[in-house]
């Protein structure tokens, strides 16, 4: 093969940025990133869109200059992203927060509800409990950020870390200022009410790591190519056979379960708006292996077997 040519324009203005001679015709788009990179030191690979055309979809690193449709030279359009942060640091971020926010008020930080000598501790157990199972739940979450999940992208823009914490930060502390109140009333149907609902909490904390797992093994030998889920031995993967993302479906039933134990309404809202953002995530996922995948199973839907 003869060696190609690659020039890069700016994707708004059309400028040339750089033209990039004898670049082999079986180069990655990661590669030609880092060249990039080298010539705009500020511009780092992960800052970096290429595209075929201004308004079409970035190009992924694996992509090979060859496989695309160019000719000897080969027009390629930057964007730049802005700052990024890696997913890494995003999630012990925006985990980390609702931990030690929650902690706050179950403590009775006398800033919070006041110096009564009754506002030191709750008489009912189940505030007790829902401390213990909010902390799990984001102590799971931080340990499979660092151990089990596999990121298919590196980073995300810096500007979304504060719209993330805010939603994620803010929500803990109007759960937590409630369900630790000194005047919370515990769930209508008492002890009966709490088991189903810590029964049910927990099978669905199981369900879901059980999910994060697979997912991560399908990019075991650190693949980033989209492969389609299947169930695996562990019967909580089989809820593969119904929903694209049954993740997703785990993680809402976590936070009803949570609303059920607890019977507090900001509660019930944080998990409408979990189940809306994460129906929406699913409908894209569901469609991105639709798309990808002509053999994908065509009974699954994307979040509740059946109906969604």
């Amino acid at each position: 093969f003869m060696s190609s040519q690659v020039e890069i324009l700016d994707w708004e203005t059309k400028k040339q940025l750089c033209f990039l001679d004898k670049v082999e015709p079986n180069a990655t788009i990661r590669e030609i990133r880092l060249k990039f990179h080298k010539l705009y030191p500020r511009w780092y690979p992960a800052r970096q869109s290429i595209k075929l055309d201004p308004k079409g979809k970035s190009l992924r690193d694996e992509e090979i200059l060859q496989h695309l449709p160019v000719g000897t030279t080969a027009t390629l359009y930057f964007k730049d992203l802005g700052p990024q942060i890696g997913w890494t640091t995003v999630f012990l971020i925006e985990y980390t927060g609702p931990l030690f926010i929650y902690f706050l008020f179950y403590f009775r930080m006398t800033f919070v509800y006041g110096l009564d000598e009754r506002f030191t501790s709750s008489p009912h157990p189940v505030v007790n409990l829902a401390c213990i199972c909010h902390s799990f739940h984001y102590i799971k979450r931080l340990i499979e950020t660092v151990f089990v999940h596999r990121f298919s992208r590196g980073t995300m823009p810096l500007r979304n870390i504060v719209k993330n914490c805010l939603y994620y930060w803010g929500f803990a502390a109007w759960l937590a200022y409630y369900i630790n109140h000194p005047l919370y009333t515990p769930p209508s149907y008492g002890k009966k009410q709490i088991n189903f609902a810590v029964i049910m909490f927990l099978l669905c904390e199981a369900g879901n790591f059980s999910i994060h797992v697979a997912l991560s093994d399908l990019r075991r030998n650190g693949s980033k190519t989209c492969k389609i889920p299947y169930p695996t031995k562990n019967p909580f993967t089989w809820l593969f056979f119904f929903v694209s993302c049954p993740n997703y479906t785990y993680e809402v039933g976590t936070w009803i379960s949570f609303t059920i134990m607890t019977q507090c309404v900001p509660v019930g809202l944080f998990t409408l708006l979990c189940f809306i953002q994460m129906t929406i995530w699913a409908k894209d996922k569901h469609c991105t292996y639709l798309r990808e995948f002509k053999n994908y199973p065509s009974h699954r839907m994307p979040i509740i077997p059946f109906l969604l």
